[in-house]
């Protein structure tokens, strides 16, 4: 995977599930269930619990689709998964934040969306 590729993929995958109604309806029902759970084992044992089940579960999702070529891929797939779950806590913090009214400081993801607002009037003027 090339940075390229793993940018592509990253906006592909934000745009499907920004498309997909089935994918809130999954996260949604995960949400529920963290819920539930933290109030029995507190909201750090369900966090470091949810952490390792979904480093746990990507990487079978990898290996599935990389067959022989895990070895090849491994770092690139590490690479990829860190920035995607960066991407996504500066996500939350920016959303939770502004929906509580709380300040979380500068955003990383400010940067990137200039870029794609230019990459966009770029397009329109062409």
């Amino acid at each position: 995977m090339t940075d390229e590729t793993n940018e592509a993929q990253a906006q592909a995958d934000q745009q499907q599930n920004q498309l997909d109604p089935k994918f809130f309806q999954v996260v949604n029902e995960y949400l529920e269930l963290t819920n539930k759970q933290s109030k029995e084992h507190g909201l750090k044992r369900i966090s470091m619990a949810s952490l390792y089940a979904a480093a746990r579960f990507n990487v079978h999702t990898f290996m599935q689709g990389a067959g022989a070529n895990v070895a090849n891929e491994r770092q690139d797939f590490l690479n990829y998964m860190t920035k995607l779950y960066r991407t996504m806590l500066n996500e939350h913090l920016d959303g939770l934040g502004h929906e509580r009214g709380i300040d979380v400081g500068a955003s990383e993801l400010q940067a990137e969306l200039a870029r794609q607002a230019a990459a966009a009037q770029e397009q329109t003027k062409a």
